[in-house]
């Protein structure tokens, strides 16, 4: 079996959630006895440097199309738009964002939903990484085998990693700036807390610029005991994550969510929202909000901040729950599935 993977955002100097994923795919891929081709848009050892841009996607397609192989597209649909029926691929669903009608990247949006169908139609297989994704996929697509799709999930940045050790004073949230992540509601509910909780806590914003943005970096830049550190070198992120008191990323929708799972990993108390994959990804070891509910986040964090019984008791089972989910798991599955379309 010959695989070929669009793994430019693998290599990216400052990766988002897909990127993210890639890596940690790709990774653990390259540990297996496989014949897998990687093609990158900038110099990569053992890589197929190909040119950036648009020029990417048709210089991907013409080297699938003259070189054969299973084409793995984890972050773009462009390439099996342009393959068609031609040449087998699988692409990789994160989520249906642009399918929703919550705020969006405009650019993001109207590609998929140009690009989507037509990958669909078209894939060899589907993989998703999350059972929520695989559902929201399904019913847009309602005539889609559901035997044609399988979730594959996703692992954590970093596999072994010892237990946080709270400084008892951060409340950590991690990801890129946009109404989706709801950074805002977030800080609006801190500002809610009493004075007493505000003066212990602070809470530590981290990610980079995302989209439609200005009001979250202003409201963070003006309200007391709020920090944003904007994108953070992954060393920084694991200094970061070892030390928080409290880890809370009530988003509006997610693919996955794996900050969450590395917060649970080291055994920090989650709070994260009840919908898109979250409440999948962090089981019963963490504090569920309604996102879209202020005083719902709020009352989520005071319930962490004031009861150390529970941050306690989820520190003990967010371990357990992170361990269900592994990189080695995610490649097993996707490996059965690509073998079956070859």
């Amino acid at each position: 079996m010959r695989l070929v993977i669009d793994a430019r955002e693998a290599f990216a100097a400052q990766k988002a959630g897909k990127g993210q994923w890639t890596y940690g795919f790709l990774h653990e891929l390259l540990t297996r006895d496989v014949d897998c081709t990687v093609l990158t848009d900038t110099p990569t050892q053992n890589a197929t440097v190909l040119p950036s841009g648009f020029a990417f996607h048709k210089a991907a397609a013409s080297f699938v199309k003259h070189n054969g192989g299973l084409y793995i597209s984890p972050t773009s649909f462009v390439v099996p738009f342009l393959l068609g029926a031609s040449h087998p691929y699988i692409p990789i669903v994160h989520d249906m964002i642009a399918f929703r009608s919550d705020p969006h990247d405009l650019k993001a949006t109207m590609l998929e939903r140009l690009l989507l169908p037509r990958t669909v139609k078209h894939a060899a297989h589907i993989c998703t990484v999350s059972s929520a994704t695989r559902s929201d996929l399904l019913q847009r697509y309602p005539r889609l085998d559901e035997h044609m799709v399988t979730s594959i999930f996703a692992g954590p940045m970093v596999e072994h990693v010892p237990l946080s050790l709270p400084d008892g004073k951060t409340i950590l949230c991690i990801g890129t700036l946009c109404p989706r992540k709801n950074q805002q509601q977030l800080i609006a509910a801190y500002a809610s807390l009493p004075d007493a909780l505000r003066k212990q806590y602070r809470l530590v914003l981290v990610g980079g610029r995302g989209w439609h943005d200005d009001s979250i970096v202003c409201y963070a830049e003006n309200t007391k005991g709020v920090e944003w550190k904007n994108y953070v070198s992954d060393e920084e992120y694991q200094q970061l994550l070892s030390s928080a008191t409290v880890f809370a990323y009530p988003s509006l929708y997610e693919g996955f969510g794996m900050q969450v799972l590395d917060a649970m990993q080291r055994g920090i108390p989650v709070l994260t929202s009840d919908k898109g994959s979250l409440a999948e990804v962090a089981g019963n070891a963490a504090v569920i909000v309604d996102p879209t509910q202020e005083r719902s986040i709020a009352s989520g964090l005071m319930s962490l901040l004031e009861d150390e019984d529970l941050r306690t008791a989820l520190s003990r089972q967010g371990p357990s729950q992170a361990a269900q989910f592994t990189w080695k798991q995610t490649v097993d599955i996707f490996l059965e599935v690509a073998q079956m379309c070859v």
